[in-house]
């Protein structure tokens, strides 16, 4: 046998006992057999390079190359579902299907809500060719290079099966309840800060650089939605069968059913039996069983109407309060944080709860020793909901108060008008703080340097090499690196992206400043209004309060910030290495007036501009985006597959429909 037709038998064999053991849970050879077979095909692949497979088995392992992530348009949107708390919203969706179908019989597919990162898989000629996380349900990440990692996701389907040529599958990628318990392990074993749950801890791994750390940490994934042009079945159900017996992992636990009764003892049965499940479930999902009748039901704007989530409710329980602690964020904002007797709670065991502010502690009328009640909210944060009156006695604990003072630097707190929240009004000089705006500085919305996280952050400023975003610009890679040649690549990168970051436009520098109450849509009308930043510096109250959605809070807290002579200073160093601090000329000169006035809705998906792109068009030329119709809106800007029900609404109200075409024109020169 050539080492060629080696090669294939090897990734065949290993490919099937990859799906006995993670996706039948049937291994069919020992651990030592299947990697004395995985070191003889690595030892074959080295010897051929030319016959290199990304799929090839030996790809699970991964790399220590850096990933970066392209972003993604989805060939069909990955729209969310409607949230429904009751069985009487579960009953209205039944009836409403009954509506809809004008009394034709219709079955209903009862699934697992699984509580990880939804992921759209794509299959050509049988092979993985690209994974791409939701995003903002229109585009997403590919994250291809890290699912080949997951072990129960199919790299390639068993020849001869009768899968269509092209298919797109959806589901969910998860972390175990056992990963995430050792992973978590080794990170408070490092003193590093722990995942609140395993869906975080699943997002966060799915968008590391490096494969080699996403396969060591063990996600799954379950399988729940096939789509494309040839599917070979009418039924959802009916569809998934066919794919399990491709080779994807899809939940036992599906039910098809005709009745309301029969979806009521599928909720009852999971609300009870997902406590004893492997990974994390927040829900059912109910689908319309036909294909046919889902798209004669249609969808609304944002989900679809023939599909509807069922959320369970959140499980509490009863555990004693040993002290409060208190955190400081990048804003400054203090938050209370409870410490409690360790308690098992969906699946996690909790030690830590938020008091959120002053207000809520206060309403609790907490007292150290208090037996509390615990819940998670969606089954993710937990919060202390009462305290348990069964147990209050007399001879109660020291009353719990909140802070005057921060603990972080000392500092005088303060509470600003119309907020809940109480501040350390030190931001120069609070580490917390600090920190935090770093971390704003460098994120992908507002500076972009990507290779910058909250751990390397904390670690220069550990190393005092950074005490402000200035400093960031006078990083050397020498600095970075020590001195150790396997990290001046990674130091180089992050130099690169640090000197990049000098062409970021304006209106995002000032968002990156981190001002309080200055997000990115008040960040773009302070840039548009003012144009540089020195005439926005100079600008008086009254000259705020004048700008369309700009109020008094925001204003005093720009003027505050102007006000202080650190942040002055902070501006000029970060103007002599090269920053924007005004509009760029092709910027004024594209601003106009043609849509002044002008309240605009964006629905469907566009050909020529991303959604984003289209309400900065929208801006840019004077105009006001809104999300919603109202006899106020001016025209919906409508791409394909516009909301049914935003259609439904503009024509009742008369709002004219403009397509992409019609409104570049509306807007060009």
């Amino acid at each position: 046998m050539t080492d060629t037709s080696r090669i294939q038998e090897l990734r065949d064999q290993l490919h099937r006992h990859n799906y006995n053991y993670y996706v039948l849970n049937q291994p069919t050879i020992s651990d030592q057999e299947f990697d004395a077979l995985l070191r003889e095909l690595s030892d074959l692949e080295a010897r051929h390079p030319e016959l290199f497979d990304p799929n090839s088995p030996t790809q699970r392992v991964g790399s220590d190359l850096s990933n970066d992530f392209e972003t993604v348009r989805h060939r069909r949107p990955m729209l969310s579902l409607a949230n429904t708390y009751n069985k009487e919203e579960v009953r209205d969706f039944y009836e409403r299907v009954q509506e809809g179908l004008h009394g034709e019989t219709f079955e209903i597919c009862c699934e697992l809500k699984f509580d990880g990162l939804s992921i759209s898989l794509h299959y050509e000629d049988g092979h993985l060719v690209r994974a791409v996380t939701r995003g903002d349900g229109e585009q997403g990440d590919d994250v291809t290079a890290n699912v080949r990692t997951i072990r129960s996701i199919p790299l390639q389907l068993a020849p001869g099966g009768d899968w269509p040529r092209e298919f797109e599958i959806r589901g969910e990628v998860l972390m175990p309840w056992t990963s995430f318990e050792a992973l978590n392990r080794e990170r408070e074993a490092r003193e590093e800060a722990l995942f609140a749950n395993p869906r975080n801890a699943a997002s966060g791994t799915l968008k590391l650089k490096q494969t080699s750390v996403v396969a060591e940490r063990k996600l799954d994934a379950y399988l729940y939605y096939l789509l494309g042009d040839d599917i070979p079945e009418d039924g959802h159900f009916e569809n998934l069968q066919r794919a399990r017996q491709w080779g994807f992992k899809v939940s036992d636990a599906m039910r098809k059913v005709r009745t309301l009764d029969e979806v009521y003892a599928f909720i009852d049965h999971w609300d009870t039996e997902r406590r004893n499940l492997p990974v994390a479930t927040d829900g059912i999902v109910l689908k319309v069983n036909s294909q046919r009748q889902q798209r004669s039901l249609g969808m609304t704007a944002k989900s679809p109407r023939w599909a509807i989530a069922y959320k369970f409710q959140a499980e509490q329980q009863s555990t004693i309060l040993r002290e409060v602690t208190f955190q400081v964020g990048r804003t400054g904002a203090v938050t209370p944080v409870a410490n409690m007797d360790p308690v098992q709670l969906s699946g996690t065991v909790v030690r830590r709860a938020t008091l959120h502010n002053a207000d809520f502690m206060l309403q609790l009328d907490l007292h150290v020793g208090d037996h509390v009640l615990v819940e998670k909210g969606g089954e993710i944060i937990p919060k202390i909901v009462s305290v348990d009156e069964a147990f209050i006695t007399s001879e109660r604990g020291p009353k719990v108060e909140f802070i005057r003072h921060c603990p972080e630097c000392g500092a005088e707190l303060v509470r600003y008008e119309g907020e809940a929240a109480w501040y350390c009004p030190n931001e120069t000089g609070c580490p917390p703080q600090i920190k935090g705006r770093i971390e704003h500085f460098v994120s992908r919305r507002a500076m972009n340097i990507d290779t910058l996280g909250p751990e390397t952050i904390e670690d220069f400023y550990r190393q005092g090499l950074i005490r402000n975003v200035a400093d960031l610009y006078e990083l050397s890679v020498d600095q970075l690196s020590g001195q150790n040649d396997t990290r001046i690549r990674s130091a180089r990168k992050t130099i690169q992206a640090i000197q990049d970051s000098r062409d970021v436009p304006f209106e995002r520098v000032l968002f990156a400043l981190g001002i309080r109450f200055v997000g990115e849509t008040v960040a773009k009308t302070l840039a548009r209004s003012f144009r540089d930043i020195d005439t926005l510096s100079r600008a008086t109250l009254d000259d705020f309060l004048q700008i369309n959605g700009i109020g008094r809070v925001i204003a005093e807290s720009v003027i505050r910030w102007f006000a202080d002579m650190d942040n002055i200073f902070l501006i000029e160093r970060l103007r002599a290495h090269g920053l924007q601090f005004r509009l760029s000329q092709q910027v004024l000169d594209a601003q106009s007036d043609r849509l002044a006035g002008k309240v605009i809705v964006i629905s469907g998906v566009f050909a020529r501009h991303s959604r984003d792109e289209y309400k900065s068009l929208i801006e840019q030329h004077g105009g006001k985006n809104t999300g919603s119709i109202s006899k106020n809106t001016s025209f919906v800007l409508a791409g394909d597959n516009m909301g049914p029900a935003k259609l439904e609404k503009a024509q009742k109200l008369g709002v004219p429909i403009v397509d992409e075409e019609a409104f570049l024109k509306m807007i060009e020169d």
